[in-house]
């Protein structure tokens, strides 16, 4: 016998799974809830509406319809958030663009999405008019701007944002359509080749909203989001849709505050004149901000950050701690919508030591609810949930982009077998949390043996005069790679340590079994910065090509 349908009653409604019952609840529970930008605009959720329907009818009105494409160029945002709702709601597909991109990079991505608008910030204007007589498919562009008028334009204009949505309704009927439509694209930041385009559908990011709910709002732990969260983003919204968050936290009504461009003293200020309670960030930025000369002067102990897109160091996760910041990791990738796992303390962890509790903060997490995640050999076949044996990790979950835009070949690669293949390896313990290892190409081979480089980095971020490290494999003819070390010294620590005494640090953890006696260092190289990707992550194929 096969499964039993359930027969449809010709005059039920198959509700869709579409972006704009997201925003519906807020309506009903917080209409008057605040939503800020910087110090510039504050609006409530009734305001959002309506500007979600003026957004819809003007880019209606020149000429976007379903299936076209719109892009945006912009900080994090009122408008952005308007137009995480708008564009897919009217049928159109968000592609979101990396404002950090090269000019080579940028016209690859506009031209493979084959966007048709963009809307762009002035500051953005001198990079987009590099590329404007290379774009194939973009017939408007639109200008947002907080404004000012202390900019040249190049570029034809067709409209500015505020006056372009102002003269346009404030209704507009969002009608119904296949829940599997494309509402979002972006291209990922890899370190090698072009970029590569991922995309979502409604039903995806609708599904990956409640698997955020779930993971975030649920478990009895070290803490747990409700409406009454004021949140932050501080992962730009081009990055995977700044996690998804926005759209789980406008589904609650929260109180949300988006901080314009990335700037320390005005991202604390916001934190302490809002009262923000919940963001997100790679640690590039909470290590900027815990090196900020102005942090010691507010109050951080409501706040609680994840961190995410590179693993959270021990040492990093201490200095936050030691600011009473609430901090823990999350695993994803850009393919992922991202999220696959969270570090949620188990109920009988709640009561460890700082110490105890920084071992668990700091691990990869938790499989999220309908998230299936495996650990698999070279042959494909899963292993031991123990803690020791490591392998690829590989996950299947309803929100997982189903392929690379017009890639095939690399999309096949992608789901080999029928799993998504993330490129990393790790090791899943019997309390079932995952902890990534390293990258597959990022893993340091010598003698013969495998050695973590986010091992490497974790271990010297725990050295009082650390502030930042990267650890690289250098071609070595005796051992095929040896481990280096790159290391930035905290400010008050310049000229006062030497890679010897560094190097003398890794001794301890040889003497404890943690690490190989192979894995010290070959050598340690201080420097003032480490290379960073668009995305705040360590660039490792850069840290080679300039050593090398």
């Amino acid at each position: 016998m096969s499964v039993k349908i359930i027969p449809q009653t010709q005059s039920s409604y198959p509700y869709p799974l579409l972006i704009k019952q997201l925003i519906k609840p807020a309506l009903i529970h917080s209409p008057g809830q605040e939503i800020i930008y910087k110090d510039k605009v504050r609006y409530d959720y009734v305001t959002l509406s309506k500007r979600v329907a003026q957004l819809a009818n003007a880019l209606g009105d020149i000429g976007v319809e379903q299936g076209n494409t719109v892009a945006v160029m912009d900080w994090d945002s009122h408008r952005y958030l308007e137009c995480f709702f708008a564009v897919p709601m009217m049928g159109a597909v968000l592609h979101t663009i990396n404002i950090r991109l090269t000019p080579e990079q940028l016209v690859y991505t506009i031209n493979h999405a084959e966007d048709d608008v963009i809307l762009v910030n002035s500051d953005f204007l001198p990079l987009l008019e590099t590329v404007k007589d290379k774009l194939k498919t973009v017939k408007k562009i639109i200008l947002l701007t907080d404004g000012s008028t202390a900019f040249e334009i190049c570029l034809s204009i067709d409209d500015e944002y505020e006056k372009m949505i102002e003269k346009c309704s404030d209704e507009y009927e969002f009608s119904d359509f296949d829940e599997n439509a494309m509402a979002t694209c972006f291209y990922t930041t890899g370190t090698t080749g072009l970029p590569k385009g991922v995309y979502f559908s409604h039903r995806q990011i609708v599904l990956h909203t409640y698997g955020l709910m779930s993971a975030l709002c649920s478990y009895k732990t070290h803490y747990s989001v409700d409406s009454g969260d004021v949140y932050m983003p501080l992962t730009p919204m081009f990055h995977v849709h700044a996690w998804g968050m926005p759209y789980l936290f406008t589904m609650m009504g929260n109180k949300q505050v988006y901080p314009g461009k990335y700037e320390p003293e005005m991202l604390l200020k916001l934190i302490a004149d809002e009262k923000v309670t919940f963001s997100h960030c790679v640690p590039t930025i909470i290590h900027m901000l815990l090196n900020s000369p102005v942090i010691d002067k507010i109050d951080l102990s409501n706040w609680t950050v994840v961190i995410g897109g590179a693993a959270l160091s021990k040492g990093l996760c201490k200095a936050a701690l030691d600011h009473n910041i609430n901090i823990y990791g999350a695993y994803g990738m850009s393919e992922t919508c991202p999220l696959l796992t969270v570090a949620n303390l188990k109920e009988r962890m709640l009561d460890w030591d700082k110490n105890d509790q920084t071992n668990v903060r700091c691990r990869t997490g938790l499989p999220v609810p309908l998230v299936d995640l495996e650990i698999i050999n070279t042959s494909g076949k899963p292993l031991p949930h123990d803690g020791k044996n490591t392998g690829e990790v590989v996950v299947r979950s309803p929100w997982l982009t189903l392929g690379y835009i017009k890639a095939p070949d690399k999309s096949e690669e992608l789901w080999e077998d029928g799993w998504l293949h993330t490129g990393d390896i790790g090791s899943i313990d019997r309390d079932g949390y995952l902890q990534i290892t390293d990258r597959l190409k990022d893993v340091i081979k010598t003698g013969g043996e495998w050695l973590s480089s986010l091992e490497l980095e974790d271990i010297i971020s725990q050295h009082p005069a650390v502030s930042e490290a990267a650890a690289i494999g250098l071609p070595n003819e005796k051992w095929g790679e040896r481990p280096l070390v790159f290391v930035v010294l905290k400010k008050e620590f310049e000229n006062k340590v030497t890679p010897d005494e560094l190097k003398e640090f890794y001794v301890q953890y040889v003497e404890k079994g943690i690490i190989p006696k192979y894995g010290i260092p070959g050598e340690i190289k201080i420097v003032e910065e480490i290379a960073k990707t668009s995305v705040g992550k360590i660039n490792k194929k850069e840290l080679r090509k300039s050593y090398r």
